[in-house]
Order: structure tokens, then sequence, then C-alpha cells
């Protein structure tokens, strides 16, 4: 179970599977390893390079709509997420707005993202039970399915860049994992 600062409980988070997989990697020998989190299993390689690739599972895409003034796209990665296409400085605006609005009755991640060029963009992130952080891996999934649909896109967050992969239904986050003392 993952627990988010407020005390509610996370369905789902990127970056945590991550940095579980590089511990257990680390522990066990293996650079494959599978994180199960809620109903979702996580297969990840640790890659020599340093970078964790892991299979995420299905992301569900839905069509655009209008809340609360704002058009956003919704999009579930294990978790619940709405996608504003717009300037990311409007994150403490758009955020909290849209995290407890009604029409998200178990509230949503929120990010605001600006599309810089084909593969790549700039968002932020303000997290369901959180406030704003500096990087989210479903968030980085969300957002590349909401902006690209498939390919590979570099989502670039204040906390650093992560790359997803789409591909016939395959969801894949690649990003770092590091120790820090």
């Amino acid at each position: 179970m993952i627990w988010n600062p407020d005390g509610s409980q996370a369905e789902m988070s990127g970056n945590g599977t991550r940095i579980a997989a590089r511990w257990l990697a680390g522990r066990t020998g293996h650079e494959r390893v599978r994180i199960r989190v809620g109903d979702r299993e996580v297969a990840a390689l640790v890659r020599a390079d340093g970078l964790v690739e892991q299979e995420l599972g299905p992301v569900e895409v839905g069509a655009r709509e209008v809340v609360a003034g704002i058009e956003l796209v919704p999009v579930s990665v294990g978790n619940p997420h709405a996608v504003v296409v717009g300037d990311p400085a409007e994150i403490d605006r758009i955020g909290p707005l849209l995290e407890t609005h009604a029409r998200f009755p178990e509230r949503t991640n929120v990010q605001v993202v600006r599309v810089d060029a084909p593969g790549r963009v700039t968002a932020r992130v303000w997290e369901r039970g959180v406030g704003e952080t500096a990087s989210s891996g479903t968030s980085a999934v969300a957002v590349a399915a909401a902006t690209h649909g498939e390919g590979t896109v570099v989502v670039t967050f204040p906390g650093g860049d992560l790359t997803v992969r789409l591909e016939a239904g395959r969801t894949t986050l690649i990003g770092p994992a590091e120790r820090v003392s």
C-alpha cells in the first residue's frame, strides 16, 4: 500500500514502483523484478545504465471534457488523472480546483502540460492528497497518452525527465532511481 501525506491511499505510483524495483534488484541480484501494487503487477528491468524501465500496464484515455471552465482529458493509469494542455505555471490555480471538483468524487491527480515538440513536453503535477510534486511517474504516462497517444515521449518535470513509450497497448516508463543519503 502507498499512503499520501494526507492519509489517503494511492492506488499506483510510477516513481514508487521504480524505487522499489531498484531496491529489490539490489537485494536479490536480479536485474528483472516484479512489484505488485493493488491489482497491478509492474515488471521492471534495472538497466546497466542505471535507469529503470518498467511496464506499468494499461492506460485509459477518456474523451475531452470541460470541468469548471477548464478543458481536460481524463486518464487512468491505475489511478485517476486530469491532463490540461496549457501553461504549467498555472498548476497552483488549476491543481487544487480540479483535484477536489465534484466531477472527481475520489479526487484526481492534475497535470498542466505544454507540448514543446513532437515527443517532448513540459509538465507540472498536482498530486491528489499531496499538492504539487517535483515529478510523478504515472503523471508522465498520463501526459504522454493524453498529448501523443502512441510513440516515445520525454516528459520534463521540475524534478527531471522521464521517458514514456506507448505502443500497442503497452505502457513503459523509464527513469532514474538513485540512493541518496
